[in-house]
């Protein structure tokens, strides 16, 4: 019997989320009399307000009690975007009034930002920043800190749910994790293995990416847009960050590319990060527990891969 967290339950996880920045706010110097929570689906966001920092608290994982494994993680996201703020690129950057690292209390591990106003008005023009994304790309590509190969995909999360989904069968159909579990076959080891992705896509480079759909997390500021949320950077294909977002996305991103002079989208790759993307999407089914509203945003996803040709036609 699959058991959901209620409302109640939930809404202590928010408190005790809030509760632990604001202590740990203090305790870094800041003054917090009004923490205000601005966002609270996978993390909890909170503006430690009147201090001009946001704290972005993790709460639906995989495995909440490895905080070891969630700080190295987030210590990859600080260090990127910091080097990136220092080379004049538009990024919500690490507050510059604490230090430039992970925070870990009461069970939680967070991390601390700049805040920046919103630009409500402002509605977001999805083809537009995918085009964008190919200029941060080209940003990104010179970053000289090391980071894991293809870590977004989170290789370890897909296997763990694809082994432990057919215990949950109000999630997923048994036919439905049957055809996922096939397709992790043939796609796993090209996600778990630099060279054997080298091997299959060869003259396909690997850079620095965003590594969460950044055409989605591209903030707006009030002094405009900023790139946001690399809770997932990566080394990996550019494909990557164009995952599952369709040929009038791809071809704006191609754009962008063509105008710096960057290698545009291979179509054979774009397949590949299509089909590992659907496996994280069913493997997210086991996160439903923890945010049953999840639910209602994965089913068209699901959907969508039951259409989509088996393993991104790598099974041809």
């Amino acid at each position: 019997m699959t058991t959901f967290l209620t409302p109640q339950q939930r809404a202590a996880r928010t408190s005790a989320a809030v509760d632990a920045a604001v202590a740990a706010g203090r305790e870094l110097g800041l003054t917090v009399t009004d923490a205000t929570v601005l966002h609270d689906v996978f993390s909890v966001v909170v503006h430690l307000a009147p201090a001009p920092v946001v704290a972005r608290i993790p709460t639906v994982l995989p495995h909440p009690e490895d905080l070891t494994a969630l700080a190295r993680r987030q210590q990859d996201e600080l260090d990127v975007t910091r080097w990136l703020a220092d080379q004049g690129i538009p990024v919500i950057a690490p507050s510059p009034l604490v230090p430039p690292e992970p925070v870990p209390r009461d069970g939680f591990s967070m991390t601390l930002w700049s805040f920046v106003p919103q630009d409500r008005n402002k509605e977001p023009d999805y083809v537009a920043n995918a085009e964008s994304v190919a200029d941060l790309h080209a940003a990104m590509r010179p970053y000289p800190g090391s980071l894991g190969f293809l870590s977004a995909a989170e290789p370890q999360f897909i296997a763990e749910s694809l082994a432990r989904l057919d215990r949950h069968p109000t999630l997923i159909g048994a036919a439905d994790l049957d055809r996922a579990r096939r397709e992790w076959h043939i796609l796993e080891p090209f996600v778990r293995s630099r060279p054997a992705f080298q091997e299959r896509f060869p003259g396909v480079g690997l850079q620095p990416i965003h590594g969460d759909s950044p055409p989605a997390n591209i903030f707006s500021g009030a002094g405009g847009d900023l790139y946001a949320d690399f809770e997932l950077v990566t080394l990996g294909p550019v494909e990557w960050d164009l995952a599952a977002l369709g040929p009038e996305h791809e071809s704006a991103y191609n754009r962008g590319a063509r105008r710096n002079g960057t290698r545009q989208l291979d179509a054979e790759v774009l397949g590949f990060v299509n089909a590992v993307g659907m496996l994280r999407v069913v493997a997210t089914l086991m996160l439903v527990p923890q945010l049953p509203e999840l639910m209602e945003y994965l089913e068209p996803a699901v959907d969508h891969w039951q259409r989509m040709p088996f393993a991104g036609g790598m099974n041809n």
